[in-house]
Parts: C-alpha cells; sequence; structure tokens
C-alpha cells in the first residue's frame, strides 16, 4: 500500500498591516509628537506613552496594550487610560486580573484618577482571590456579581474620597473601570467580565465580531456554564451566557450617593476554542463600532488560530480612524 503524505493545515495570509483605514489619513501625526509636562518633584506621576503585556495560562493566551491617543501625543497630555495586569496565586488555582481605566476628559489629575482606581480594584480582587476563583470554577453566579459589584463599588468610593480629600468635585476626579477575570485552570473555560462606565466588550467568532457589552436592563436568566454544569450548549448550539441585571446600590464609603451613577455591567460567558474576547476603552470600541472597515480589518489579522506576539498586537491596535484621538487601551484573549 502506498504511502500517503501527511495532511498539511493551511490558513489564509494575513493582511498587510495598515496605518490606518477609513475615508482619509487621520488629522495628526501616527507618532508621538511631544512630551507631557514633568514636574522634577513629581516624576513618580509621569505616565509612559504605550504599555504592553501578555501571557499564556491553560487554554488561553492574553494580549493586552495601553497607547496614549493621537491627540495627547500631539499636545503633549499625559495618557489619560491606565492598565493592570495582575495573577494571584499560583498553579491552577492561580486567577488573573486586567483592569483598565479611563480618566475623566480634560481634568488635570485625569491619568492618576485612572491609575488609582485600578490599584484599588487590584487590591481588591487580589484580597478575594480565592474566593473568587471558586466562585468561577463552581459557576456561582448570584456570588460573583454582588460580590464583584461590591469590590468595584467601594474602590470607586475610595476615588471619590480621595477627590474630597483632594478638595476636588467627584467628576473632577473620577474614572471608568473594565475588568476581566481569567482563571489560569485549564479545565474552566469561565470569563467574566465586570466594571463601570464607557467602552466595549467583544467576541470574535467564526469570523464575525459580536458586541457583547451587557447593557443597561438586560436580564437573560440562562445559567453560567462553569466546570461541571450541564447542559453546556443552548439548543441553538451556543453556548449558555450569563446576564446579569445591571444596578446601582448605595455605596458604603458615601453615605449620600447623590445622583444616579453609572451602572455596574457583568457578564460571565464560556469560551470555545477558536474564540477571541476583546475588553477595550471607548478610544477603541468607538472606531470598532463606528468604522465597518476596522472591524474588518482585525477580523483578517485575529482570525488565525495562533495569537499575535506582543508587537503585532500592538500594531493593530493603534491602527488610526479619521475623527477618532482617544487613548486606546484593549486586552484581547485566544482560546486554544
Amino acid at each position: 500500500m502506498p504511502d500517503h503524505p501527511p495532511a498539511v493545515l493551511t490558513f489564509p495570509a494575513l493582511p498587510a498591516s495598515k496605518d490606518h483605514v477609513g475615508s482619509g489619513p487621520p488629522t495628526y501625526d501616527a507618532e508621538p509628537t511631544a512630551l507631557p509636562a514633568a514636574d522634577p518633584d513629581e516624576l513618580d506621576d509621569l505616565v509612559a506613552d504605550t504599555v504592553l503585556e501578555g501571557a499564556r495560562y491553560g487554554a488561553w493566551t492574553l494580549r493586552a496594550a495601553s497607547v496614549r491617543g493621537d491627540s495627547a501625543r500631539y499636545r503633549g497630555e499625559p495618557r489619560r487610560d491606565s492598565l493592570l495586569t495582575a495573577r494571584f496565586g499560583t498553579g491552577e488555582h492561580a486567577l488573573i486580573l486586567v483592569a483598565m481605566a479611563t480618566g475623566a476628559r480634560a481634568t488635570p489629575g485625569a491619568h492618576r484618577a485612572a491609575a488609582e482606581v485600578c490599584r484599588w480594584i487590584g487590591k481588591a480582587v487580589g484580597r478575594s482571590h480565592v474566593r473568587l476563583a471558586e466562585d468561577i470554577r463552581a459557576a456561582r453566579r448570584g456570588d460573583l456579581k454582588s460580590g464583584l459589584h461590591r469590590l468595584t463599588d467601594r474602590s470607586l468610593g475610595r476615588l471619590r474620597a480621595s477627590a474630597a480629600e483632594q478638595g476636588l468635585e467627584p467628576d473632577e476626579y473620577a474614572a471608568t473601570l473594565r475588568c476581566l477575570l481569567l482563571p489560569a485552570d485549564p479545565e474552566c473555560r469561565t470569563r467574566v467580565f465586570f466594571g463601570v462606565g464607557a467602552g466595549g466588550l467583544f467576541r470574535l467568532r467564526g469570523g464575525v465580531w459580536r458586541d457583547i457589552e451587557p447593557q443597561v436592563g438586560e436580564v437573560v436568566g440562562e445559567p453560567v456554564v462553569g466546570v461541571g454544569s450541564l447542559p453546556s450548549e443552548t439548543p441553538e448550539g451556543d453556548r449558555l451566557t450569563m446576564d446579569l441585571g445591571i444596578t446601582t446600590p448605595p455605596n458604603p464609603y458615601d453615605p449620600d450617593p447623590g445622583p444616579p451613577r453609572a451602572p455596574f455591567r457583568f457578564r460571565a460567558s464560556v469560551a470555545r476554542p477558536g474564540d477571541t474576547l476583546l475588553m477595550c476603552t471607548g478610544g477603541l470600541a468607538d472606531p470598532l463600532r463606528g468604522e465597518p472597515r476596522l472591524s474588518a480589518y482585525l477580523t483578517g489579522r485575529w482570525s488565525d488560530p495562533a495569537p499575535p506576539g506582543l508587537a503585532a498586537f500592538l500594531a493593530d491596535t493603534q491602527v488610526r480612524v479619521k475623527g477618532y484621538a482617544d487613548d486606546r487601551t484593549a486586552a484581547a484573549v485566544w482560546e486554544a
């Protein structure tokens, strides 16, 4: 019997990297122009133009980047976005947190507020990581929702307390906050998103982007699927996803909550092999929703089963669109 050559898997070539997409070139130059002003006694306050991070645990690979926007690069303003990636615990019991925040526009301490709220949520999650990891593996959706809401509310409450200590109004020292919790356990495919404020949560599956940002008042009532949970799919063949109601309870650090604040958003979903989950700040979410050519470009770049390297991911997140010049922070998770 003649020998048959081994099968060779082939994938379509990636599209060439681009500087911009859309109707025309952006207003600003592609590279940084001016540095932010520095105080010799406050050098710790300086923020790098770009932050890049990556990791691989179990079935997933993480790429994350935070880049100063074209407008801030031109005007010599600091990056208002902040990015924190942290691993709590060891081995299969570890829990990885990705947190990103955007400081309020046109406020002097915007970059400090964003960094501060990332640190607060990092401390809160780190101190509770054992219980959080257990709840994720056991699919305790109610405990996860209420616990993460409480940690988020307290972290934002501390930010408002910091504003008061500086003699500022809450809106003058404020930030959005968006987080992903990723268990290192290779048997657990549950990915948890939570946060407050504008931004985006998207999933690339089968070459199609879907906007899965939880909406205000959205209540589906489906259970989250965890390790050992059945059934794992709906009759339509899609994995079950939990979308819980979004509420805004009083803050324990603020006895007088005042006007309604931005709602708490939460989603826990089970990833499929081949999925790419993208969490980002408004600087990338807005052009993704507003310019179809950007989403088409990233589909071509990120549909390969192998995740891009750090430099390639950074280049992809920096593809510019005319009319969108804010900071961009993005974290993408490739599922093996």
